[in-house]
């Protein structure tokens, strides 16, 4: 999956905001408060969403005040999200639009007032509508998403929500009867925005199976292990960046003890013996961390990271900037914010996205667009040192 433009109207800080032209790996800068966190929560919002309803996402995300407290100051609503993304990050794969409006109904409640999943599949006529319901009913298309070539061909069933709170996205995905609300379900379902906490990482855990890393990290030693055990190669290649990057360290490993918990352990080139990850510095953790979740075999199609550059020193961060790029040329497209040169100087001018905020609304600019910060670009300049500079509006590096 490629998204391809975000659309938010009444979100939080975005009174009415449009991202084009997203790329596989999106860096986005901005100074403290211009939204950067609140772009990530767009698409945490919908994942809780989708697991739950759309009441207990905004209790999540706004507190006790609800939609009030995620409804744009000023804004009367409803809440506005659009994506437009392919299924396959190539040309000629339909364009998909999913269209999200919320509100509150006249008594308060909280209502999904029009949710549309529609398909283009070139690049004239009119598009389908696969699916569109308004306040709990609508009509959903039966047919398989690739069988049908023309409109006339659409089967549609109407269908009543047990509230209208529920995506019809969630309600329908639950009857394999309904192939778009299902393929979409999957989508947002397997979309991973991290939130790793080092203290968690820390812990041991009893022993279990775990293939990707968690969003807090909790899991790092069982997926450790897991790749060891079934991915020998991409844990060699592991071990491998962490000696390199690591002074010291000379091997990781995860093991199960008497007590059937996975136990991380790492050891120094000066000592014979293996030490508790308890006794490894925050950085290290987090690099082996974001190594477990960037040579992950199987991708997340969508991966949002908050300033990866934390507790990380400065001479990684170009590298791990490339890492996360080649992550999303593996078909897992990447998401991150960052306040650091030396992680900007490795991005590319059509990467960079910034954040300005103005008369309390945050605006979003593609770093491409601005003719300055281009011309400088195409003569060798580094996008950290233009950033460092001042070269980005309303974007204060210090």
């Amino acid at each position: 999956m490629k998204i391809e433009s975000i659309r938010l109207k009444n979100f939080k800080t975005f009174r009415d905001v449009e991202m084009r032209d997203i790329p596989n790996f999106c860096v986005l800068v901005g100074a403290n408060g211009t939204g950067k966190s609140t772009l990530f929560s767009v698409f945490g919002f919908l994942k809780e969403a989708l697991n739950g309803n759309v009441t207990s996402a905004l209790a999540k995300f706004g507190g006790s005040r609800g939609i009030d407290e995620v409804l744009s100051r000023g804004s009367s609503g409803p809440i506005e999200i659009e994506l437009k993304f392919r299924r396959e990050a190539k040309k000629g794969s339909p364009l998909i639009t999913y269209l999200l409006h919320i509100n509150k109904n006249n008594v308060g409640r909280i209502t999904v007032e029009r949710e549309v999943l529609r398909y283009r599949r070139g690049t004239a006529g009119n598009a389908w509508h696969f699916l569109d319901f308004s306040n709990g009913t609508g009509k959903a298309v039966i047919n398989e998403l690739d069988k049908v070539m023309e409109e006339k061909d659409l089967k549609r069933e109407e269908q009543t929500l047990k509230a209208p709170d529920i995506l019809a996205v969630r309600g329908l995905a639950i009857n394999n009867r309904f192939p778009a609300a299902v393929a979409l379900g999957e989508l947002i379902e397997n979309w991973h925005i991290s939130d790793f906490h080092i203290n968690r990482a820390r812990q041991e855990r009893d022993a279990g199976y775990a293939e990707h890393l968690s969003q807090h990290g909790e899991n790092l030693s069982n997926v450790v292990q897991y790749l060891y055990q079934n991915h020998k190669d991409v844990f060699d290649k592991i071990v491998s960046i962490m000696k390199a990057r690591v002074p010291g360290v000379v091997d990781v490993k995860a093991d199960t003890n008497d007590e059937g918990r996975v136990v991380l352990r790492f050891k120094d080139e000066e000592f014979g013996d293996y030490f508790l990850s308890r006794f490894v510095s925050d950085g290290t953790m987090k690099m082996l961390a974001y190594l477990v979740l960037l040579y992950d075999p199987n991708p997340f199609p969508l991966l949002c990271v908050e300033e990866p550059e934390n507790q990380l020193y400065q001479s990684v961060l170009y590298e791990l900037a490339e890492e996360f790029r080649a992550y999303a040329n593996r078909g897992g497209q990447v998401f991150v914010s960052t306040h650091s040169p030396d992680f900007l100087n490795a991005i590319k001018l059509e990467e960079v996205f910034w954040l300005e905020k103005r008369n309390g609304y945050t605006d979003i600019k593609p770093a491409k667009n601005d003719k300055q910060i281009k011309a400088y670009m195409e003569v060798g300049d580094k996008m950290g040192y233009l950033w460092k500079q001042g070269f980005f509006g309303g974007v204060d590096p210090k």
